[in-house]
């Protein structure tokens, strides 16, 4: 359990920094003379960076210790956070050169993922899995409220600057974290890089719960990005403002408390069943902002969707970690982050035409039955329904194709 305290530290270090850079960069670039163009060019670039790397990031993560592909990730992202704190503190903004340290920040993140998706379940026993990536999410949680929050203080009292340098802080002690754990996973004979991305997705397309369970979560992260977009329009022009807006934040970092909580103390045999069931409280949220539209009912749908939503990615994880063999258990997690990455901007991208043409309530109405449809299908599975949770190491399975390893 030593090594996954230091995980849960690194990482809690580093979700805290990563809430002082996003205040930091919106305040950044619109006090440097940069406005939301400049802005979303960055964003832009770090989604796209994401895109081209993360299945890369899985195929190392399979190859090496994960470990080294998170201490190497860390240093980059310290570096290039460090060059943009450099350069705002010098007070010589330059958007080109933003948007390469951005890229890189993004890129060496896509990395990292996979790689702490496959050292979590090395770390505990695998009766204590569903607890570990509950804490994990509880941790992330938490640091997702306070780190905007802290973060804002800070950079009001002292400025930007100085938030960039907390997040580079943070990725050094993350860095120092991931280096210390002494886990080691076996790693066998590599094959070529295309050879092993395949083999993710064979892996995937194997189980038919997994592939259901993939495919679902795009068509769920589309309408999921189209629903994100036009809540907040909801919130500043009908509920009352930036300060409900702040009120619904919240109440979301609150229910993602909830289902944490939740996770770590219920252990249903059926986990991704139950994860399942809970994932369809979500829609029920968007729903509140058409009807009764009302704050309360708005913050009620909040606590609880994202109760469902965190319970059911606890679910989610602990299944994949039970159920996917661990040569390839990186590559398969870069496949289904991958889908989100993908539909995720799509959406963000649809709301704005969608709301124009239909308008908000109905593009509401019909997102939410889209998410409860999209969590509702893998349900239909009988594979899904009667997936169990594992109580001891051996998985029965084998890698396909690829790198085999067992811890």
């Amino acid at each position: 359990m030593t090594d996954f305290r230091l995980l849960a530290t690194g990482m809690s270090l580093s979700w805290l920094g990563n809430g002082f850079q996003t205040v930091a960069l919106a305040v950044a670039v619109l006090v440097a003379g940069g406005g939301a163009g400049d802005l979303g060019l960055v964003m832009a670039a770090s989604i796209v960076a994401m895109l081209l790397c993360t299945l890369f990031g899985g195929v190392w993560a399979d190859r090496v210790q994960p470990q080294r592909v998170m201490v190497l990730s860390d240093a980059v992202r310290f570096v290039a956070t460090a060059g943009i704190t450099v350069m705002f503190g010098s007070g010589s903004y330059h958007l080109p050169v933003l948007c390469a340290l951005a890229v890189v920040s993004a890129g060496a993140g896509a990395f990292f993922e996979p790689a702490m998706t496959t050292l979590k379940p090395m770390l505990v026993s695998v009766d204590r899995r569903q607890h570990a990536n509950a804490t994990l999410s509880l941790l992330k949680t938490g640091a997702a409220v306070l780190g905007p929050a802290i973060g804002g203080l800070t950079v009001a009292q002292f400025g930007a600057t100085a938030g960039f340098a907390v997040n580079a802080a943070s990725f050094l002690a993350s860095l120092v974290a991931a280096a210390l754990i002494r886990a080691r996973a076996e790693r066998g004979i590599r094959s070529g890089m295309l050879t092993e991305l395949g083999a993710g997705w064979r892996e995937i397309r194997a189980r038919d719960w997994l592939l259901t369970g993939v495919l679902a979560a795009a068509v769920y992260h589309v309408a999921n990005g189209v629903v994100l977009v036009l809540v907040q329009v909801v919130a500043i022009e009908q509920l009352g403002g930036a300060r409900s807006a702040g009120f619904i934040a919240a109440a979301e970092g609150l229910g993602g408390v909830v289902g944490a909580t939740i996770a770590m103390r219920w252990r249903p045999v059926r986990l991704l069943r139950a994860g399942g069931f809970t994932l369809l409280l979500m829609p029920f949220w968007a729903l509140a902002y058409v009807w009764p539209g009302l704050l309360t009912a708005v913050l009620a749908g909040a606590v609880l969707g994202y109760a469902g939503l965190t319970f059911f990615s606890v679910a989610w994880d602990t299944a994949l970690q039970d159920h996917i063999p661990h040569g390839v258990l990186a590559r398969v997690s870069s496949w289904d982050l991958l889908t989100s990455f993908l539909a995720m901007p799509i959406g963000n991208a649809l709301a704005g035409p969608l709301s124009e043409a239909f308008g908000i309530n109905r593009v509401l109405v019909v997102c939410a039955v889209v998410l409860f449809g999209a969590g509702l299908a893998p349900l239909f599975l009988r594979s899904t329904r009667t997936l169990t949770r594992r109580t001891s190491p051996d998985t029965g399975e084998k890698t396909l194709v690829g790198v085999p390893g067992t811890v």
